[in-house]
């Protein structure tokens, strides 16, 4: 079979070649790092090659099966191919970067012949490993000792990755467009009491939905599971315009509810950077860690709803007859994301790691999220 060539030989010569998961899952949790891969392409000159899905065919779906599953018992790429094409590289390139969702996401590499020697240096971004399952995935994570650096959003399983690896590992906090999630210079009316999307207290559920029967009340949440989308950048654009009209926010820490998966890991959930960036007020109980106090380390961050609470109505009623307190809670929320949280800090992060230099687009990104903070001060004040 003939192998498809990357990219295009005319194009103008890159230095960071991005593999992307974009145009073979399409679940709403990939949202947020699709988002980071178009954010890092209008910083710097890239390559983005994106996995095409494999056909409906039955002899493409066993191949992709089996793939799979000797990959998550062995942990050896040397199978077939999951997707039936190889993508030769024929340029070299300063910084190879993928983002892995899942372990089983490694496989994919298999799909790019060469790409290890035709990247000077490369990184993995894991988003999510517990420790709880680690024993389960530590065969398939063998894969990463051919990057040179890993990043991860989970920091609890930090010192394990970097065993099995042998590579250095680091945090990485969550990220977010700080500017398409900001609510200035537009300022649009917050018409939604509360919204919250993802893992919910059922208790906390209970009393929000009796609360919008009783009282004029909108609450906005999740009635469908397994939730997948067919264009990622319409999704984000509706997810960013309801935070942006919401007064309150539902959040806790990553897998509340789900102990039996992560047992007493505590570690910060993507929802509380998304929620603080669009203004909203966030409810609810963050994680126990030093991963949090850092990165939210201002007053009423997270104002505390445990998910048993039954209270929650009149938790809203007292902060609703404090509107100075609202005030100051949105102002910190907002222009801490806009200085803080943005992709462009978490991107630099790792070209400081890799011993890049960040681009005179990242620069000017920087100089906007300023100048956006100071619009927003101003409004609030």
């Amino acid at each position: 079979m003939q192998r498809p060539i990357f990219p295009d030989p005319s194009n103008s010569q890159p230095r960071v070649l991005i593999l992307s998961m974009r145009d073979l899952e399409f679940h709403v949790s990939r949202s947020f790092i699709t988002e980071f891969e178009n954010c890092i392409s209008s910083w710097e000159n890239v390559d983005l090659l994106s996995i095409p899905h494999f056909s409906k065919a039955l002899p493409t779906k066993i191949l992709n099966n089996v793939s799979r599953k000797i990959f998550q018992i062995t942990g050896s790429q040397k199978t077939f191919n999951p997707i039936h094409n190889y993508f030769s590289l024929i340029k070299e390139y300063d910084l190879f970067f993928f983002i892995c969702q899942k372990p089983i996401d490694l496989l994919y590499l298999n799909s790019i012949t060469s790409w290890r020697e035709r990247c000077n240096k490369a990184v993995c971004l894991l988003d999510e490993i517990w420790m709880e399952n680690y024993h389960q995935e530590q065969k398939q994570l063998s894969v990463l000792k051919k990057f040179d650096y890993i990043f991860m959003n989970l920091n609890s399983s930090i010192k394990a990755v970097a065993s099995t690896t042998e590579k250095p590992c680091y945090y990485l906090a969550p990220g977010v467009d700080a500017i398409k999630f900001c609510p200035y210079p537009l300022s649009p009316q917050r018409n939604i009491d509360v919204c919250s999307f993802g893992r919910r207290s059922p208790t906390v559920h209970q009393s929000l939905l009796k609360l919008g029967e009783q009282e004029n009340f909108l609450y906005i949440y999740d009635t469908m599971q397994h939730l997948f989308t067919g264009n990622y950048q319409h999704h984000r654009a509706l997810y960013q315009s309801i935070i942006k009209r919401s007064n309150y926010f539902v959040a806790y820490k990553a897998k509340f509810n789900l102990k039996g998966e992560v047992g007493t890991q505590e570690e910060l959930n993507v929802r509380f950077f998304e929620a603080a960036s669009g203004g909203a007020v966030i409810l609810g109980t963050p994680p126990q860690s030093e991963t949090f106090t850092r990165s939210f380390d201002w007053s009423d961050a997270v104002i505390d709803v445990p998910p048993q609470a039954t209270n929650v109505a009149e938790v809203i009623a007292e902060l609703n007859a404090q509107p100075e307190r609202l005030k100051e809670i949105r102002k910190n929320n907002v222009i801490n994301s806009l200085l803080r949280h943005d992709w462009v800090y978490r991107w630099g992060q790792i070209l400081d790691k890799v011993g890049l230099s960040h681009t005179p687009k990242m620069a000017q990104r920087r100089a906007d999220l300023k100048n956006l903070a100071d619009m927003a001060l101003q409004k609030i004040s």
